[in-house]
């Protein structure tokens, strides 16, 4: 992969070009923090909606590096109404990740265009876009260390990231990386009118495996007052997973080939 370099002025160069590459490195760090040839889980969504309502959504989620970058699936098994339904994101380096999802109810895989990024996942507050952010490519946006300040107890390095893509869903994003642990704990998610939409917000970690790992994480539409909050209740690092996974032939058929 390629490290992008930032020249802002000969005279000025030096004092910007570390900045932007502590910022840089200090993301990619936080996205690379947790070594695993695969990670399994299974997980809990309950959905709450602005009048206090919440459903309810069990999925089970697998991931393992290939060739070009990470690989994930999600399927969902419970309620009926969602039960089956198959969504694979492959990671394209220097590009959108590649999208498909299988629908029980209309019996075929469709592949999900880079401009649906920003569409409803599964009637949930995440967008397309936000279940591949955990992939995303540190280099796909500019990133600039706004200041240091302590967040829940937690001394946190602010990044403000621009995505190069000026038609990507978000203007910039905000994120609180805890200087120890290089755990995100808070993103910010701002639309292209530079209005704050969404949060992010890891609310309870622990350690798998030796590994510190976010287990309760919250997403809250802020102009919309809902939220879905994801509680990981299996988490299993490096247990096998077979390539035939991560094929359109398993979305629609659930079974590896």
């Amino acid at each position: 992969m390629k490290k992008s370099m930032f020249f802002w002025g000969i005279f000025f160069a030096g004092l910007v070009l570390g900045y932007a590459q502590d910022a840089q490195s200090i993301v990619r760090a936080s996205r690379d923090r947790i070594t695993a040839d695969t990670v399994s889980s299974r997980s809990r969504m309950v959905i709450t909606a602005k009048d206090g309502s919440t459903s309810e959504r069990v999925l089970d989620q697998y991931s393992k590096d290939g060739p070009r970058g990470d690989r994930t699936i999600i399927v969902f098994q419970r309620p009926p109404s969602v039960a089956n339904t198959r969504f694979l994101t492959m990671e394209n380096p220097g590009n959108p990740d590649d999208r498909w999802i299988f629908l029980p109810a209309l019996g075929k895989v469709r592949r999900i265009a880079a401009s649906e990024g920003s569409g409803n996942f599964m009637g949930t507050d995440f967008s397309y876009d936000d279940i591949s952010s955990a992939s995303r490519d540190v280099e796909l946006d500019t990133h600039t260390l706004l200041r240091e300040e302590s967040l829940n107890g937690h001394l946190c390095h602010v990044i403000e990231s621009v995505p190069k893509d000026k038609s990507y869903q978000y203007s910039k994003m905000v994120q609180w990386i805890d200087k120890s642990s290089r755990i995100s704990y808070r993103i910010d998610l701002y639309d292209r009118r530079g209005t704050l939409v969404k949060q992010v917000e890891i609310l309870e970690v622990k350690e798998v495996q030796g590994r510190l790992s976010p287990v309760v994480t919250r997403m809250t539409t802020v102009t919309a007052g809902s939220s879905t909050t994801i509680t990981m209740d299996i988490l299993k690092y490096d247990d096998p997973i077979p390539e035939g996974v991560f094929t359109t032939s398993y979305l629609e058929t659930g079974r590896p080939r």
